[in-house]
């Protein structure tokens, strides 16, 4: 059975990495073969959702990579195209992205199911249920964006024509978040920390939560994605990356205060309160469940715990 990733196990594994060059690697690595590389890159975006692997640094050490790379870049758009041109080696995405750059031919090879949900449909007192959102605006960052994707997949879900029954508004002036404050939509699809954020300020309400709300909660939501090229030419590297996010998956599971701590002191986000509220918030529904989900659905933080 496998080991649950506790605080003390994380904490350990961090001082092994600072420890490396005094002790032999463990058995089970040796026995892999040695890395091919010992660096990796990952984005770095305001989305504090990809907590797995912003949390993952010191794990990645402790598998023997000395060169952990954070790349910045201003949202998700930029994944796809970061991974298929060798910006960046790995990193966690909306899985419906992933389809549709394999679709187009993007180098991408999916390695695994992360996490489970992190969006919250917001909306304004004109919509009360997914199906309200016939004749509405809904804001995203551009067609095409995760958010774009994910909407229009839930209301063709609740038998909507998303082409034709949803007014898709999009400013590169202003965010979505900013659009549905100032009235010019009526509901938009956020990423934490936005949701928290209008939470704290009673702006909107929540008529879907795909961390817990079914059936979207019961599907993965990210997925960890490597460039091909480095997959095929890096086995053991790519299989250790893997690990360790898993691994971070289950720690912001198991210990969901320290890891949005840990968010904080990195630089990920700037919010404790946001990105400890982020995992909280999951333990609570706006429907009849009241109980956080296991394994078969989601966990604590909407992270999965590695099987």
């Amino acid at each position: 059975m496998p080991m649950m990733q506790t605080r003390r196990r994380f904490l350990t594994a961090a001082a092994l990495a600072g420890a490396a060059d005094l002790i032999r690697p463990p058995r089970t690595l040796a026995a892999e073969g040695p890395l091919e590389t010992t660096t990796v890159r990952l984005m770095r975006i305001p989305a504090i959702c990809h907590a797995p692997q912003f949390v993952a640094e010191e794990l990645l050490h402790a598998e023997g990579f000395t060169e952990v790379r954070f790349v910045d870049a201003p949202s998700s758009a930029e994944i796809n195209e970061a991974i298929a041109h060798d910006k960046i080696d790995f990193n966690l995405h909306f899985a419906s992205q992933f389809v549709a750059a394999i679709d187009g031919g993007a180098p991408v090879t999916i390695l695994a199911g992360v996490h489970v949900g992190c969006f919250e449909l917001i909306a304004n007192d004109t919509v009360r249920a997914m199906t309200e959102l016939k004749g509405k605006s809904l804001g995203v960052e551009a067609l095409g964006s995760s958010p774009h994707l994910f909407v229009s997949v839930m209301a063709a879900h609740v038998g909507l024509n998303p082409m034709k029954d949803i007014h898709w508004v999009s400013d590169p002036a202003s965010k979505p978040s900013e659009l549905f404050v100032n009235g010019r939509v009526d509901a938009f699809l956020g990423t934490p920390p936005e949701p928290q954020e209008l939470h704290a300020r009673n702006i909107g309400h929540v008529i879907f939560n795909s961390s817990v709300d079914p059936p979207w909660s019961q599907y993965f939501c990210c997925v960890l994605a490597g460039n091909r090229e480095f997959v095929r030419k890096y086995p053991v590297a790519s299989k250790r990356v893997l690990r360790a996010i898993l691994k971070a998956a289950d720690f912001c599971a198991t210990d969901p205060a320290l890891a949005a701590r840990r968010l904080v002191d990195r630089g990920f986000t700037p919010r404790y309160d946001y990105a400890s509220r982020r995992y909280a918030r999951s333990l609570t529904t706006n429907g009849a469940n009241t109980t956080p989900r296991t394994r078969s659905g989601s966990t604590l933080c909407g992270c999965m715990r590695p099987a």
